[in-house]
């Protein structure tokens, strides 16, 4: 069973910034009809019962799927939650997992049934975008 409370709340103001800039470029995209996936922050993977709730999320409302995560971290987390977004990546089967650090300014990237993508690792295929412009 997913322990629940391992994405959990960071509240710094860069962390909480990063999510701001991510969640509003892409909204911006999705509104405009340029990504057909639409950001949702610190909102439950699962509405249906108690779920892990990542930083940023994509999500395709005509399938109701989860595309691509997001977490944001410091560098002493970024380990961690590059762990836990593998995890929920393969327990909620989601295309994309990403965790940015926010201290070093460095990308992780998991691709569900391939494992950590480390050429280009900012760049979401899901979208065709580089989410680290959305970041600087």
């Amino acid at each position: 069973m997913l322990d629940i409370t391992h994405i959990g709340v960071n509240a710094t103001k860069e962390h909480q910034r990063i999510i701001r800039k991510l969640t509003a470029g892409l909204g911006l995209l999705f509104v405009d009809g340029k990504i057909a996936y639409e950001p949702f922050p610190e909102v439950m993977v699962d509405e249906a019962q108690t779920s892990p709730t990542p930083d940023v999320l994509l999500f395709d409302n005509q399938s109701q799927q989860n595309v691509v995560l997001i977490e944001i971290a410091g560098k002493a987390g970024a380990k961690k939650d590059f762990a836990k977004v593998i995890e929920v990546c393969n327990d909620y089967e989601i295309a994309e997992g990403f965790v940015y650090d926010y201290i070093s300014k460095n990308w992780r990237k998991y691709k569900y049934g391939v494992g950590e993508m480390t050429d280009w690792p900012s760049f979401c295929e899901s979208i065709g975008y580089d989410l680290n412009d959305f970041v600087k």
